[in-house]
């Protein structure tokens, strides 16, 4: 599909995210009436007035303010991390803060949650929208209490000037807004400095869990329009390239509320041989679904497998013309010519799914004015609009996606693929259309984790000494099918790279010499639509580093730890630089030091037990979230069982804006790691992934749940993200400490020893 920002980088995308509609538009004020009167207007609906500086936040003439979240909340607590960013700058009440997730509108700028952006792109636009409404608000209390704005400070709702105060309320019904912040007055404004605030760093009521908890948040599945119809899937046996010769309905119009079977013709081209099965009913549209009967002539992969795809993967790796340069520092081509001895390895993991609990699912309707509303929980709508665009072959300015709380989404929910036959379906049949994926089929119709293939060869010197290391990445690439203008050339020029899928292997460690090249394996692009899980390149790409590296600590006759700290010397481009890189690997080597010392690294253990490292830097070399692990393993020697008994972790992510969602976001991270190590993993069979369901695709279980011990630097530095990075040095950890527990080397994910 064509895209008309096909010029965009992956960098300044992100910076567009970070910089997206930072605009002070004045809002309307009421004056004239006190506070008394303003809470009567309000009880009565009497007041639609409010104080609204900027798109970010408003307050009413009750002093309740009110955020505008673009992200989405998928249980990592968004809105109210995002809320006490504002509300600090602002002054607010946190008792008087509420948010809302807002619907599509060319106003948000670039609408997406993922690669842990969301604090760490919004911190400084949210501060100075925050900060000039504080500003604005003073200078109308000031005028109010006849001082001067320098003598004001707001706190708590409230603003004071010696014995003098004034609530939000007060001053939003009685105060002049005549001012005007301009964009480059707002770009210079200054925020507070960490000693100022007042709520970023505490833990507050998260704003959204009392509605979760009762039951009154909803979701995408919750959602209903009146007249709607009730449809559900049937896939064809490949994703792309199958076509529909005949549908049989004869079984399904004996069913009571059946309306039709629905082929999908998509102009995009982003499903493909799908058809909807529409009924008036849930129960009957769960029976017709297993009524219908649909012929396909089945596209090019129907016979693909798994070890089809790892096996294309090691060959590429071994072409040394295959792929794209990423990283290439040094001569590792004469490193290796003047070797005095040489060791490689290869690296895999499977195929991984996202396996959310709220399948995937949209409702759909085209209003009188012919303009298609979309409800349904989505990561990035930015995305998905031009897709849609093509689908329906209407502008993207008449389609509006309503968002909802998600059920899971840590990438799953970053196309929203499922809203192109929902709509499709909803254009065909003149009514709404609520289109729900059962487990299997949502299974199916998954972006999986593509299996990856990761090959190192280190050469060393007379001395013995690491004289260069040379790694291939290749995998099934997102961008290359959902984000093409992410897709750029190698540094030389030369080729093609999604950095997602190459992130993580341009690490902190100086090395002598380093060449990484980027490879795409094509037999994975034709066979499924790849996805960004939770934590994307890093999650396999470091599985491998960090477990070579400690072969190399290994080969050497050194301790993992300390090899790691000699290369984390922070030298050259791993000094780092400005915002979340200050400091560089330095601060890398401070936590991997804390977190050895707290785990006891070196002391002696029983027999079959064992302790690993390995470090993580985040999804992104650029917004480093700075991460050292240890994990404790028991193996058992005639099973093979592997047993995480304890995870150690130490993270310095900079501020820490909400410190007990940031723990909950490191423990969930951490336990997917866990999972993906230890427990998950999918195979194609017959074009497909075998596993569909939880009979056989097994995450992690409570009762294999280790002992966590997270602990978080104690920082002023500018935030990072937390969503990933906690993910990516687990399974490299738990890999080290089996070797260390066993002596065998485990190099495929997930680790199975027998």
């Amino acid at each position: 599909m064509k895209n008309q920002r096909q010029g965009l980088s992956r960098r300044s995308f992100i910076a567009g995210v970070a910089g997206s509609s930072l605009m002070m538009s004045m809002g309307s004020l009421v004056s004239g009436c006190s506070s008394d009167q303003a809470s009567k207007a309000l009880a009565s609906g009497d007041l639609p007035k409010v104080f609204s500086p900027n798109i970010w936040f408003e307050i009413n003439g009750a002093g309740d303010v009110l955020i505008n979240i673009v992200r989405a909340e998928m249980g990592q607590h968004v809105g109210t991390s995002l809320a006490q960013i504002v509300a600090d700058e602002l002054g607010a009440d946190w008792s008087k803060v509420s948010f809302k997730h807002v619907d599509t509108d060319p106003k948000w700028g670039v609408m997406v949650t993922g690669g842990s952006w969301s604090v760490h792109t919004s911190f400084t636009l949210l501060s100075q929208a925050g900060a000039a409404g504080r500003t604005i608000i003073i200078d109308a209390a000031s005028k109010l209490m006849s001082v001067p704005a320098e003598s004001c400070s707001a706190e708590r709702g409230v603003v004071t000037s010696g014995d003098q105060s004034l609530t939000f309320a007060e001053i939003i019904i009685n105060g002049d807004f005549s001012r005007v912040i301009s964009e480059e007055e707002l770009a210079a404004m200054p925020v507070k400095a960490p000693a100022e605030r007042t709520l970023i760093g505490r833990d507050l009521r998260n704003l959204d869990v009392a509605a979760k908890s009762e039951g009154s948040a909803v979701y995408g599945l919750d959602a209903e329009l009146p007249g709607m119809v009730y449809a559900m899937p049937l896939l064809p046996p490949t994703r792309y390239g199958s076509k529909v010769n005949g549908i049989d309905e004869s079984a399904a119009k004996t069913i009571l509320g059946y309306i039709g079977a629905i082929e999908i013709n998509d102009p995009s081209q982003t499903v493909q041989g799908h058809v909807v099965v529409a009924a008036e009913t849930m129960a009957a549209v769960l029976k017709a679904v297993r009524a219908v009967s649909v012929d396909w002539t089945p596209g090019p992969t129907a016979s693909m497998t798994e070890a089809a795809i790892l096996a294309e993967g090691v060959r590429l790796a071994a072409d040394p013309e295959a792929g794209a340069l990423f990283v290439n520092e040094g001569d590792v081509g004469s490193a290796k010519a003047n070797a005095a001895s040489t060791m490689s390895a290869t690296y895999t993991t499977g195929t991984a799914l996202h396996f959310t609990m709220e399948p995937q699912n949209a409702v759909v309707e085209f209003d009188a004015d012919g303009k298609c509303h979309i409800h349904a929980g989505n990561q990035w709508q930015s995305l998905i609009l031009p897709y849609l665009a093509q689908a329906l072959e209407m502008p993207e300015t008449d389609i509006i996606i309503h968002q909802y709380y998600l059920g899971g989404g840590y990438g799953r929910r970053l196309f929203g693929d499922q809203m192109i036959p929902t709509a499709l379906a909803a254009r065909s049949l003149g009514r709404p259309v609520k289109l729900i994926f059962d487990r299997a089929t949502d299974s199916r119709f998954d972006c999986v984790r593509s299996p990856s293939v990761c090959t190192f060869e280190a050469s060393f010197d007379g001395d013995g000494m690491l004289s260069g290391v040379d790694h291939a990445v290749v995998a099934g690439w997102p961008t290359k099918s959902m984000a093409p203008f992410f897709i750029g050339p190698g540094i030389d020029g030369k080729g093609e790279l999604d950095a997602f899928s190459i992130n993580g292997s341009d690490h902190w460690y100086s090395l002598p010499a380093h060449r990484v090249r980027a490879i795409n394996n094509g037999l994975a692009q034709q066979t499924f639509l790849p996805g960004w899980l939770r934590a994307v390149g890093p999650g396999w790409i470091s599985w491998g580093v960090e477990s070579f590296l400690d072969e190399i600590a290994h080969q050497q006759g050194q301790d993992p730890v300390a090899l790691r700290l000699g290369l984390l010397d922070g030298v050259g481009k791993h000094a780092g630089g400005e915002g979340s890189t200050v400091g560089g690997a330095k601060r890398l080597a401070a936590v991997l030091k804390d977190v050895s010392q707290r785990a006891g690294w070196g002391r002696d253990l029983p027999v079959n037990e064992g302790l690993g490292v390995a470090v993580g830097h985040g999804q992104e070399r650029g917004m480093p979230t700075w991460i050292a692990c240890v994990a404790h393993v028991v193996v058992e020697p005639s099973s093979g069982d592997v047993t995480l008994k304890k995870l150690w972790q130490t993270i310095d992510v900079g501020t820490v804006v909400n410190p007990d969602g940031a723990m909950a976001q490191a423990e969930g991270a951490a336990l997917w790691g866990v999972s993906l190590a230890l427990h998950e993993g999918a195979q194609f069979a017959n074009g497909e992934v075998a596993e569909q369901n939880l009979d056989r695709y097994k995450p992690l279980r409570m009762s294999d749940v280790p002992e966590l011990d997270i602990v978080f630097v104690d920082s002023d530095e500018f935030p990072s993200g937390m969503g990933e990075p906690p993910l990516i040095p687990v399974a490299p950890a738990i890999g080290n400490a089996v070797f260390a527990a066993t002596g065998k080397r485990v190099r495929d994910l997930p680790i199975k020893l027998i």
